[in-house]
């Protein structure tokens, strides 16, 4: 493997490593979600799930979808680029009920 430092995986890990990213891409493996659904389910910030959610969709990973109606509804979801990142998270899953305690 070459051992010299990848820009690619260095932004990779970069934005994977955010605080809060990798529970709000895991959650959104199950399909397209509410803000409010995917706030209380992990727990997060109103505020922090906005930051993190803009991020993920300026970079191709999550899209917004506005539904017009009344009341507007939005949802968001992983595009092609961010369900690419399904066999990554189940790996994870997999290594830390292998490796960490509850």
């Amino acid at each position: 493997m070459d051992q010299t430092r990848c820009p690619r995986f260095e932004k990779a890990m970069g934005l994977l490593s955010q605080r809060w990213t990798g529970l709000i891409l895991y959650q959104l493996l199950s399909g397209p979600q509410r803000f409010c659904t995917i706030e209380t389910s992990i727990g997060v910030s109103g505020r922090v799930l906005s930051e993190r959610l803009k991020d993920l969709e300026n970079e191709g990973i999550v899209k917004r979808t506005v539904y017009p109606e009344t009341p507007v509804r939005i949802e968001y979801s992983l595009t092609d680029k961010g369900a690419a990142l399904q066999p990554l998270m189940i790996e994870i899953e997999k290594w830390s009920h292998n490796w960490l305690e509850a």
